[in-house]
């Protein structure tokens, strides 16, 4: 079998930064329906209930293909899987632009989660590929940062977007993006290195299969999910969806202005993400690195809450802050990749994955029902317009994930930054 070329580091970090990109464009998907939600109930004639429902389809299908998505990467890399993943990106974005139903709507985005769900799990695999052990824990950060980069956009700059183009336009410009994200991939992305495949399967077992069984029955697999569940969900439920709308109705906010200090949560991940990986590598400990971000995060999340902070100085500085302390989650990456065996690691970074998004999946919509459930039937411009009770109860639900993450942590076996297996 002819062998790909070397990679030089140039050609490997150019990869790394296209797949880093590809995440980036996953984040601006996964909040943009934060920005235009009023579009979206008046278009689609919707409660939050369904809106939430609407938005969650993208996670439904991002999260539900995790395992699959690693499995693919351990065999076959992720050059031709990521530009595949960006075609397929850009028809789910047309189709959701053009949609004149709430069910066709939910169906494109589904396709868009299912397609970007590849970005950051084939970016790692990038990283577990063409760069050192050691920098691992660093670059999962950097992926994260880029991401962050992201969703920001998919805040404020892309509210003044749709203000000038509209909804579906904006949609549409994603979709042309994804285009060309996809042919800029499948020629900068090299072929994957001979000795990065995984090997072949003892006789009479399932080889498609092994990395699956192996990963889930390991039980600090699922202490590290809980982890990503419970300190992701605050940025995916809360930022990702109904931060702008928490803004706009309690504290009158217009939505641009909104989507600024939401927007803060997200810077606040960038930089906390790589700089929480260098950490933990720094210190040559996990466990503390989550505790701290654990603690921090449920903290500054229930001042923002229930403190009464309206001013935006004051609520920007705590939506960074919610975004700092909640990016510790990062490190769980690399506990994840520690806990399980290396051949299997892309396998082991989609179920983690699963769960990180699943959070979003989870929490959209059972946020959105319990805010229909505490309705007292306000409206303007034909959207529900919801309490500050209302939303007090709601958000709530999002302690609960805190303590989740918690309990999950303290279950974790501390790998001292070392495989384990």
């Amino acid at each position: 079998m002819r062998l790909p070329p070397p990679v030089s580091p140039a050609r490997a970090l150019a990869a790394f930064s296209f797949g880093a990109l590809f995440f980036a464009l996953a984040f601006i998907q996964r909040v943009a329906p934060s920005v235009f939600t009023g579009e979206l109930m008046r278009d689609f004639a919707v409660g939050a209930a369904a809106l939430g429902a609407l938005s969650a389809w993208y996670f439904y299908a991002y999260a539900a293909i995790q395992i699959p998505v690693g499995m693919l990467n351990d065999r076959f890399g992720p050059r031709k899987l990521m530009s595949a993943a960006l075609a397929v990106c850009a028809l789910g974005s047309a189709g959701f632009a053009l949609s004149e139903s709430v069910a066709a709507a939910s169906l494109f985005r589904a396709a868009i989660g299912a397609a970007v769900a590849f970005a950051f799990v084939g970016t790692l695999t990038i990283a577990h590929d063409w760069f050192a052990p050691a920098r691992f824990a660093m670059l999962a950060g950097a992926v994260q940062t880029v991401g962050m980069c992201g969703a920001v956009l998919g805040q404020a700059p892309l509210r003044h977007l749709v203000e000038a183009a509209g909804w579906r336009a904006t949609v549409g410009a994603m979709a042309a993006a994804a285009v060309v994200m996809a042919v800029a991939m499948f020629y900068i992305v090299p072929r994957r290195p001979h000795n990065a495949a995984p090997p072949v399967p003892p006789a009479g077992k399932p080889g498609a299969f092994t990395g699956v069984a192996t990963v889930a029955a390991n039980p600090q697999t699922w202490a590290c999910a809980g982890i990503g569940f419970g300190m992701t969900a605050t940025m995916l439920a809360f930022a990702g969806l109904w931060a702008v709308p928490w803004l706009s109705d309690v504290y009158a906010y217009p939505v641009a202005q909104a989507a600024g200090v939401a927007s803060l949560l997200f810077v606040g991940w960038a930089v906390g993400a790589p700089g929480s990986g260098w950490l933990s590598d720094r210190i040559g400990r996990r466990k503390p690195v989550l505790l701290a971000g654990v603690f921090c995060s449920a903290a500054v999340f229930s001042v923002t809450l229930f403190a009464g902070v309206s001013a935006p100085t004051a609520l920007a500085v705590l939506f960074f802050l919610l975004g700092l302390s909640g990016s510790f989650m990062t490190v769980g990456f690399a506990a994840m990749r520690e806990v399980n065996p290396l051949q299997h690691s892309a396998t082991a970074m989609g179920v983690f994955n699963m769960f990180v998004v699943g959070s979003g999946a989870v929490m959209q919509p059972v946020i959105g029902w319990l805010l229909d459930l505490n309705w007292d039937g306000a409206t303007a411009a034909g959207a529900r317009i919801y309490t500050a009770a209302a939303y007090a109860k709601a958000l709530s639900a999002l302690l609960a994930t805190h303590a989740l993450a918690l309990a999950c942590v303290l279950l974790l076996r501390e790998t001292r930054c070392r495989q384990l297996r």
